[in-house]
């Protein structure tokens, strides 16, 4: 089978579909190196045209004290005291260098996702 850069939601779709008939195929076999073609090409495409934005700072950061069953009073060694992390938990203060820089070495939240710009006056969905 010959391929190329998938252009085409339709294109995206054979892709897949051929990608889950030589799923089990065994590394370093004719098969096993279209799997791992098509894999390249399928995520080429995904970064294209299904993309998934970055979270909103604030909820990165409640989406990881969920994931590591933290409570606000957890993250006090984050921002000073209690009242600091409420205000920006409720988006009445922004975050800013050193509560990012402890938010990232603390709970291991990614860089790019606590430092994209947010007005604290946003309606929160």
């Amino acid at each position: 089978m010959k391929y190329k850069i998938l252009k085409t939601e339709k294109e995206y779709e054979q892709a897949l579909s051929r990608l889950d008939e030589i799923f089990d195929a065994k590394v370093n076999t004719p098969k096993g190196d279209e799997f791992e073609l098509l894999s390249l090409l399928i995520d080429n495409y995904e970064e294209e045209h299904h993309a998934i934005g970055l979270p909103h700072p604030v909820e990165a950061i409640k989406f990881r004290m969920e994931q590591m069953g933290l409570k606000q009073k957890d993250l006090v060694s984050c921002f000073g005291d209690i009242s600091r992390v409420s205000d920006v938990l409720n988006l009445k203060r922004k975050l800013n260098l050193n509560y990012i820089r402890k938010l990232h070495h603390e709970l291991h939240i990614p860089l790019d996702a606590l430092v994209a710009e947010y007005d604290t006056a946003e309606v929160r969905v």
